[in-house]
């Protein structure tokens, strides 16, 4: 991509905050158009959620998901509808690929409205609230978190499973077992271990009957061919 190209990337769960877009809403009409069109497919007010919360129900990844997808498409459509450069690329990080999907108009924003809602309930499922956790190390190589993952993984699972950046992984598994690792990584020189505000452990092992759901609903969706060029996760 040379330096005058453009590219999107839209975010995962973990950006929700009550009260988000209010002040785009207010000056433009495509946001609260496209979370009315939102709440059709899922059948609550999804605006109405994110504007008065609570936080914690935000936090519900079968919420987390369609509350996110929403938004970044929200924000596409101003930016499109406003004279905004088409962009060269499109990436999403984690869940932010299925807003890259819909801007490349892979799939259509319902279809994935209600993907994202399945794909939510699944690993809601898979792990319940309160059993699963993930945070951030920063400042830490791989290698050492990896084997702390390792070593504390006997009874319970932590697992390291998204390389973000150099020095910034995140680790995720059982409440007691990730809490532990943040410790020791800290304890290795870590600069700092952050909860993440979800509600399940997103991407380790625990989440394979979700994995197998899912692949039965996207055995169902018509898929077509990227209008923008999508760089995937894996």
């Amino acid at each position: 991509m040379s330096q005058n190209q453009l590219a999107f990337v839209f975010p995962g769960q973990g950006s929700q905050k009550v009260g988000m877009l209010a002040n785009a809403a207010a000056s433009y009409s495509e946001v609260t158009d496209t979370f009315s069109q939102a709440s059709e497919v899922l059948g609550y007010d999804l605006w109405d959620l994110v504007q008065t919360g609570p936080q914690e129900a935000l936090n519900l990844t079968e919420k987390t998901q369609p509350l996110l997808l929403t938004a970044s498409v929200a924000l596409w459509r101003v930016w499109s509808a406003n004279g905004g450069a088409k962009p060269s690329l499109l990436a999403g990080h984690s869940l932010g690929e299925f807003s890259a999907l819909v801007c490349s108009e892979v799939i259509s924003f319902e279809a994935a409205v209600d993907l994202v809602r399945q794909r939510g309930a699944f690993m809601q499922s898979a792990v319940p609230v309160g059993i699963g956790a993930m945070a951030a190390i920063i400042g830490l190589d791989d290698e050492s978190i990896i084997a702390i993952c390792k070593k504390l993984s006997s009874d319970e699972v932590v697992q390291a499973v998204n390389f973000n950046s150099p020095g910034q992984v995140v680790i995720a598994g059982h409440v007691n077992a990730v809490t532990e690792a943040m410790a020791a990584c800290k304890e290795a020189g870590a600069k700092r271990a952050l909860p993440l505000p979800v509600s399940a452990p997103f991407h380790t092992s625990l989440m394979q009957p979700a994995g197998d759901q899912l692949a039965e609903v996207l055995a169902g969706i018509q898929f077509s061919s990227p209008q923008i060029p999508i760089i995937h996760n894996v």
